[in-house]
């Protein structure tokens, strides 16, 4: 049986950003040498499959997929390794899938952020949060500085490891294209 491009992303691509993000959830951080080898996997996946062609769309995707948080992560919203994560997964799905599965993280990070508020008891501490957060954002000198940002926040918040959300929308759009839902 010949393996097609979608099934060597499922069997590459699943068992690399599960472990990125349990290292994300125990550590709070996504490794370098974990992005870096998922990105080179990447690039000769896609070479293998499609050719040159196959390097255009990698490196589409990785542009799309750092371009969507290099602007949080400056205003210091975020980790680096999210950014290069998000990178990552872009060079195996392309710019467009790519906007699809951080599309889908953003929502169940939001979901998320809910729960944990919620259950935890801190609605009050993070309405205040966000309004230190779109004070941060209406003001050009602030926002690229540590006013406002993740770390700054202490333990008035919990901080989400963002690389579980990312890995849920990468997750979801891998089954999407493998089993035909959506026309994806």
């Amino acid at each position: 049986m010949e393996l097609g491009f979608w099934q060597v992303t499922c069997a590459l691509l699943v068992p690399g950003v599960l472990l990125a993000s349990w290292i994300d959830y125990a550590e709070r951080r996504v490794p370098n040498w974990l992005n870096l080898t998922l990105i080179v996997l990447g690039f000769a996946v896609q070479f293998a499959f499609f050719g040159v062609e196959g390097l255009a769309i990698g490196g589409a995707g990785l542009l799309t997929g750092f371009g969507l948080l290099i602007v949080p992560w400056m205003m210091h919203g975020m980790g680096a390794g999210d950014v290069k994560l998000m990178a990552a997964i872009g060079v195996w799905l392309g710019p467009l899938l790519t906007l699809y599965s951080f599309g889908l993280g953003v929502v169940i990070g939001g979901v998320t952020a809910v729960i944990m508020i919620v259950s935890s008891g801190r609605l009050q501490m993070a309405c205040a949060n966000l309004g230190v957060i779109l004070t941060k954002c209406s003001d050009r000198k602030t926002w690229f500085t540590e006013f406002g940002s993740a770390k700054s926040f202490g333990n008035t918040s919990q901080l989400l490891p963002y690389g579980v959300p990312l890995t849920g929308g990468t997750l979801v759009i891998l089954a999407a294209k493998t089993f035909g839902w959506w026309g994806i």
